[in-house]
């Protein structure tokens, strides 16, 4: 082949490569649509919310199946409300495109309110719910929960239906039940509405309560176990009902009696909420008798559709919101009688989430 050849069948190519490249330039390719969403937490160490984190991550991720591309900040306050300002002010000056707050403070969230106001930030308030005339500053302030007076009732129900089928609860036959409370935590709407209906529901259902002690816990595992060492030094067996607000608190107080050196049948009934898997399985084994399921995966479902709608401007289905403003999850009952399924479904998470 001579040098024109060449260079005429070089130049051909060249022209190929050209509209090959320019037709290839004109397809369209979809560029998922990136949301940052910065997450506020009082204190991961809390089992509730670390499990209801991972459930909303996990949710996250599902949605790169729809076209997009979310990106999440997680900061810790350690419980105190001023860190967490100073947190959503950095998650804002990053730009970030939707806020969740869990706050350290559920009556003091103005400054997070005010900083994402000024920067037209929604605001997505979840496990830790914010006072009601706080909610209603802005039209962008949700709520994503439980209703807390509904798992106060339903913890009154399942003692009270217990307590009146095993008459042995009362060990010491003198027609009342003597009784610890577990609370959570002082001020905080979901101690204040479980420690109450709790305790009226099992009035309501013709339990006698005898009160022995109230003891704040803050939630946590080791102070109630320490609450509960010094009641068991003060009572002994005279404790015949444990309620308390959330499981790690129940839980605690099971610890506090595998420790006592009193045989099972010596144990009072322990009831929790929350529906943790480690709750769930000292139900099974007959170390509390009940718990009331706090749904982490429908309330990280809805969090994370919020966000995306939130997020394209969307309109909110209204009826789905009390208010226009609050999603709550419906509580569930578990008990000796449902505990298999429960801890099944736990199970399914669990691999899930692997």
């Amino acid at each position: 082949m001579d040098k024109r050849k060449i260079k005429n069948a070089m130049a051909l190519i060249g022209l190929m490569g050209i509209l090959l490249y320019g037709a290839c330039g004109n397809e369209k390719k979809e560029i998922p649509k990136q949301i940052y969403i910065g997450v506020a937490c009082y204190d991961q160490r809390d089992t509730f919310l670390g499990e209801l984190l991972e459930n909303f991550k996990r949710e996250c991720r599902t949605l790169e199946k729809r076209g997009y591309d979310i990106s999440l900040t997680i900061m810790d306050a350690a419980n105190s409300q001023r860190t967490q300002d100073d947190q959503v002010q950095e998650m804002i000056g990053n730009g970030c495109d939707i806020l969740c707050v869990n706050l350290a403070d559920r009556t003091d969230p103005s400054q997070i309110i005010t900083a994402a106001q000024e920067h037209d930030i929604p605001i997505i308030f979840f496990n830790r719910e914010p006072v009601e005339e706080d909610l209603m500053q802005w039209e962008k302030l949700y709520y994503v929960g439980c209703d807390a007076e509904q798992s106060g009732i339903m913890q009154g129900e399942i003692a009270a239906e217990y307590i009146n089928s095993h008459p042995e609860v009362d060990k010491n036959e003198d027609g009342k039940i003597q009784y610890v409370l577990l609370e959570g935590e002082a001020g905080h709407q979901d101690a204040i509405s479980r420690t109450e209906y709790s305790v009226k529901t099992l009035m309501k259902k013709d339990v006698i309560l005898e009160k022995l002690s109230y003891q704040l816990a803050d939630w946590n595992r080791g102070q109630a176990e320490n609450r509960m060492n010094r009641l068991i030094s003060q009572y002994g067996k005279k404790i015949e009902l444990v309620m308390s607000n959330n499981d790690e608190m129940a839980l605690g107080a099971v610890e506090a009696y595998r420790k006592a050196g009193y045989v099972r049948e010596e144990w009072p009934v322990i009831f929790g909420i929350d529906g943790l898997e480690e709750a769930l399985e000292a139900v099974k084994a007959g170390e509390m008798q009940g718990s009331i399921l706090n749904d982490r995966v429908d309330q990280a479902k809805k969090m994370a559709k919020m966000a995306v709608e939130l997020f394209e401007g969307e309109e909110f289905d209204q009826e789905s919101l009390k208010e226009g403003r609050y999603y709550f999850s419906e509580y569930q009952k578990v008990d000796g009688s449902n505990i298999d399924e429960y801890l099944n479904a736990e199970e399914t998470i669990s691999h899930s989430e692997m």
